[in-house]
C-alpha cells in the first residue's frame, strides 16, 4: 500500500512538473523587481470582429483579407474571435490568470469611420466600456493607437501613409483618444511594429495595403519597393512625434501618462566571426530597429542607412529633428526570434530586388550550415532562441543609453491542426517552456546586466485571426474552438501563468 502511495505521489509530481515546469526550480514572480508589470495582449482587427457594426468604417485589412489569395486559409476577420461582443467574458479570463495589465488596440475606423470628419460616438462608447470593465477588475489598460488597421477611406483619398496629410489626420484621431480616454489610460503605444507594416505592406506586398514593385508585380498591382517603405516610415515617425508633442503640451501634466512605440525586433547573430558578417549583423539591426528608434532618440536615421540608401531616404528638417528627438517615454519591444546575419556579396541580387531589404547588404536566415538556429514554432519565421532577448536588451542598453523598456509582445504559435483533439491541444508544454526560458533570460538582463526593463506582455490572450496566416496559427494562452461558437478553453500555459504570478 505504501509503495502504491509513493507511486501515486511520483506520478502527481511528474504531472505538476509537466504543467508548471517544476517552477520552484526556476524563476518566480518574486524574482522580478517590485512594480514589474505582467500582462497579455491583443489587437482590434485580430480579435474584435463586428466589422460592420455600430458605425465602424472599413480598413485596408478588410480590403486585403477579402482579396483572393492574400490569406493562407482564404479566411477573413469579419468575426475574428468576436471580442467586440465578448469583451467582458475575455476580461474575466485575464483576471483569472492574475495578470496586471492588458494591451489592446483601438480601431481608428471605429472612432472616425472615414479616418477623419465626424466622431462615431458608438465607437467611443465601446472603448469607454472596455476600459471601465478592465479597471473594475483591477487590470491596467495599455492602449495601442495604431495596430495596422488604417481606415480604407484614407487609403482611397490620398494613399494613406504615403501622403504627409496623414500626419494631421492621425494627430486628430489620437488627440480625440487622449480627450475621451486619457483620464483612465496611462500607457499609450502610438504604433505597433512600424517596421513590419512598412516593409510587409509597401516593400514586399505581403500585408495590407499590398504594395510592391519587386518580382515584376506578380503579387502587387502598384507600388515602388525602392522608395515607398522610406516614405511611409518617415510619415509614421513624424506622426508619432507630432502626437507626442501634443500629449506633452496639453495632456501629460493632468493625465500623468506615458507614450511609446512597440518595435518589432529580431536579434541578429553574425553567421561567422568575420568582420564582414559582424558588420552585416549591425546593418541588419540598423535597417530594422535603428531605422525607427534612432530618429526618436538621436534625431536622425542611422548613418549606415544614409550611406546606403542615399537620396531615396527622406531628410528631416531641423525643426522635425527637434520634434522627434526624445519623443519616447518608453521603448516597447516585440521579441519573438533570432536569425543569423551574413554579408550579401551578390550585387546582382541587390539590383534585382532594389528594395529596403537588399539595401541593408545583409542576408538574414534562421539556418547556418544546414542547421536551424533553434527549435521551430508553427510560423516559418519563428525559431525559439530565448537567449536572444537578453542579448537584445543589452544591445539597447549599450547603444541607446538604457531607456525604459517594456516587452510589449513575446510568444509562440502552434499549428491549427484539426486532427488534434481539444484536450491534446491544451497541452502546450512547448509554450510554457518558451515563456519560462524567455523570462529567465529577461530576468538575467535586468538583475545581472542592469537593463531597465519594467514589463512583459505575453502574446496573445487567446488564439485569433493571425493576419496573412488567417486561422492556421494559434498563439493564444486560451484555445478558441472555431468549430463550436468560439468557446474559450484555458491551455496548460494559463495554469503555468497562474502559478507563476502567485509565486514569491
Amino acid at each position: 500500500m505504501r509503495l502504491r502511495r509513493i507511486g501515486i505521489a511520483l506520478v502527481t509530481l511528474v504531472m505538476v512538473c509537466r504543467i508548471h515546469i517544476c517552477l520552484s526550480e526556476n524563476i518566480t514572480r518574486g524574482s522580478f523587481p517590485k512594480g514589474f508589470v505582467f500582462g497579455t495582449a491583443s489587437s482590434a482587427f485580430q480579435f474584435e470582429g463586428a466589422v460592420k457594426e455600430d458605425g465602424r468604417g472599413p480598413t485596408v485589412w478588410d480590403t486585403f483579407s477579402h482579396t483572393f489569395g492574400k490569406v493562407a486559409d482564404f479566411s477573413n476577420a469579419d468575426i475574428a474571435v468576436d471580442d467586440y461582443h465578448r469583451y467582458n467574458e475575455d476580461i474575466q479570463l485575464i483576471k483569472d490568470m492574475g495578470m496586471d495589465a492588458y494591451r489592446f488596440s483601438i480601431a481608428w475606423s471605429r472612432i472616425f469611420p472615414n479616418g477623419s470628419g465626424e466622431i462615431n460616438q458608438k465607437g467611443v462608447d465601446h472603448y469607454n466600456n472596455l476600459i471601465n470593465a478592465l479597471l473594475a477588475k483591477g487590470i491596467e489598460p495599455y492602449v495601442t493607437l495604431y495596430h495596422w488597421d488604417l481606415p480604407q477611406a484614407l487609403e482611397e483619398k490620398y494613399q494613406g501613409w504615403l501622403n504627409p496629410q496623414i500626419i494631421k489626420d492621425f494627430a486628430t484621431y489620437v488627440e480625440t483618444c487622449f480627450q475621451k480616454f486619457g483620464d483612465r489610460v496611462k500607457h499609450w503605444i502610438t504604433f505597433n511594429e512600424p517596421h513590419t507594416f512598412t516593409v510587409q505592406g509597401y516593400d514586399v506586398g505581403l500585408q495590407a495595403p499590398g504594395r510592391c514593385s519587386i518580382l515584376l508585380h506578380i503579387f502587387c498591382r502598384a507600388g515602388n519597393s525602392a522608395t515607398e517603405p522610406y516614405i511611409v516610415a518617415h510619415n509614421v515617425l513624424l506622426s508619432h512625434a507630432t502626437v507626442a508633442d501634443i500629449y506633452r503640451k496639453k495632456y501629460k501634466q493632468k493625465q500623468r501618462g506615458s507614450l511609446g512605440i512597440a518595435f518589432d525586433v529580431m536579434w541578429f547573430e553574425p553567421a561567422t566571426n568575420s568582420i564582414d558578417d559582424i558588420e552585416a549583423a549591425q546593418r541588419a539591426q540598423d535597417f530594422q530597429l535603428g531605422w525607427f528608434i534612432e530618429p526618436l532618440i538621436l534625431g536622425d536615421y542611422p548613418s549606415s542607412m544614409r550611406g546606403r540608401v542615399g537620396n531615396r531616404l527622406p531628410e528631416f528638417s531641423k525643426s522635425e529633428a527637434t520634434l522627434l528627438k526624445g519623443s519616447l517615454d518608453f521603448v516597447g519591444i516585440n521579441y519573438y526570434t533570432t536569425f543569423y546575419a551574413r554579408k550579401n556579396s551578390s550585387d546582382s541580387l541587390v539590383k534585382i530586388l532594389n528594395d529596403s531589404i537588399a539595401d541593408s547588404g545583409a542576408i538574414t536566415l534562421p539556418f547556418k550550415d544546414g542547421k536551424a538556429i533553434g527549435d521551430r514554432a508553427s510560423s516559418i519565421w519563428l525559431y525559439i532562441v530565448p537567449e536572444g532577448i537578453r542579448k537584445l536588451m543589452n544591445y539597447i542598453k549599450q547603444k541607446y543609453g538604457n531607456p525604459l523598456v517594456i516587452i510589449t509582445e513575446n510568444g509562440m504559435d502552434d499549428p491549427n491542426n484539426s486532427l488534434i483533439s481539444i484536450k491534446d491541444a491544451l497541452k502546450d508544454e512547448k509554450r510554457i517552456k518558451y515563456h519560462n526560458d524567455h523570462l529567465t533570460n529577461l530576468l538575467a538582463a535586468i538583475m545581472n546586466d542592469g537593463c531597465n526593463v519594467r514589463g512583459y506582455f505575453a502574446w496573445s490572450l487567446m488564439d485569433n485571426w493571425e493576419w496573412a496566416a488567417g486561422y492556421t496559427s494559434r498563439f493564444g494562452l486560451y484555445f478558441v474552438d472555431y468549430k463550436d461558437k468560439l468557446k474559450r478553453y484555458p491551455k496548460d500555459s494559463v495554469t503555468w501563468f497562474k502559478q507563476f504570478l502567485t509565486s514569491t
